[in-house]
């Protein structure tokens, strides 16, 4: 796998080379499409991507970046700017074709192996060339469809896919319409998502969570008029949380994507992280056409059993109304056992083991 990645970084920084190459001669200067950046930024933020990549890759890296980034030396020209995205590149490379398969290194937007920051690497390389084209007079640039495909399906498992994956992969990062969907107006990728069985559990990280919360769509095609009611509070909490300084990566929300279309059917997740003895509480929501498919069950199983091999967690709970017998099937079949009577609710549990 990490040799055809890597084939997939060199020739995504082939084609971003030789087409920035055609416009090194224009100004640079002015903002790069879509972007604040300026065109020469843009080009030195590739760079600086590249070689981030490569080094938490070599630095084994877990918690965070490592604490350095690069610039352009006084007088580089965009001549010069190409040239060095082609060195990093090659760095990059390199470093994901050194790097055993099994490999974890830290990414804002999930742990990742060679594979997924080379995927990362093809986002930034091709995303920006167009980004810096389009500024520069030369609108609809496209890469060989190949590459966008092979970035969607490591990146991207929450996007339906169509015959197009490169003008896919522009609406997914909020570049381009795509038939009758609107451009969403936050993204992300997914380089980790939670395996449910028929589904992916995609977290929903505090920008995202505005979105949705707000009214939005959070970069997620939803089935059945989606998001419901529920999730959208539930992204309110990650809201406040992140404002608060109080949110805790993994311990939030997560979209429920159904991998047979891609479509998200719900939420889960948990209503903070958990406290000083080790226990947290999980919630989760539906649209109305995805009950009684046993989505839910797949999805609490699948985020129990991620929540539970985390160490200091010793016990996850789940309150359910004494009237909602679908919860109280779905909690049960994945292992939960009765605990306590709340008033109106019934406390159930799951113990680490």
């Amino acid at each position: 796998m990490t040799i055809t990645a890597a084939q997939d970084v060199d020739e995504a920084v082939a084609v971003a080379a030789r087409a920035l190459r055609e416009v090194a001669d224009r100004d640079w200067t002015g903002a790069a499409a879509g972007l604040e950046w300026s065109c020469y930024d843009t080009a030195v933020h590739v760079a600086d991507d590249f070689i981030g990549y490569a080094t938490q890759l070599t630095g084994r890296a877990t918690d965070s970046y490592a604490p350095f980034e690069i610039s352009a030396g006084p007088g580089a020209t965009p001549a010069g700017l190409v040239r060095v995205i082609e060195a990093t590149g090659g760095l990059l490379s390199a470093a994901v074709r050194t790097t055993p398969d099994d490999v974890r290194a830290w990414h804002p937007y999930g742990m990742a192996g060679p594979g997924g920051f080379a995927a990362m690497g093809v986002v930034e390389a091709l995303l920006h060339t167009y980004d810096i084209l389009g500024a520069l007079g030369v609108p609809g640039w496209r890469p060989p469809g190949h590459l966008p495909a092979r970035v969607l399906d490591a990146l991207f498992p929450h996007v339906p896919r169509t015959d197009d994956p490169w003008r896919t992969l522009l609406w997914a990062t909020g570049r381009a319409e795509l038939d009758d969907r609107p451009r969403p107006a936050v993204w992300r990728w997914y380089a980790d998502p939670v395996a449910a069985g028929r589904l992916v559990l995609c977290e929903v990280s505090p920008h995202v969570a505005a979105d949705l919360h707000g009214g939005g769509t959070g970069g997620f095609a939803w089935a059945d008029g989606g998001p419901p009611e529920g999730t959208r509070f539930a992204a309110g909490m990650v809201t406040e949380a992140g404002e608060a300084g109080t949110y805790r990566p993994g311990w939030g929300t997560y979209a429920i994507v159904r991998a047979s279309d891609r479509r998200a059917v719900g939420a889960i997740g948990f209503h903070a992280a958990p406290d000083a003895d080790g226990r947290a509480e999980i919630g989760y929501d539906l649209v109305e056409g995805a009950r009684g498919h046993g989505y839910a069950t797949e999805a609490v199983r699948a985020l129990t059993d991620w929540a539970l091999a985390r160490p200091g967690v010793t016990v996850l709970r789940a309150t359910v109304d004494h009237g909602n017998t679908p919860s109280h099937g779905v909690v049960t079949r994945a292992g939960f056992t009765k605990a306590a009577e709340d008033g109106d609710n019934t406390v159930y549990e799951l113990r680490r083991t």
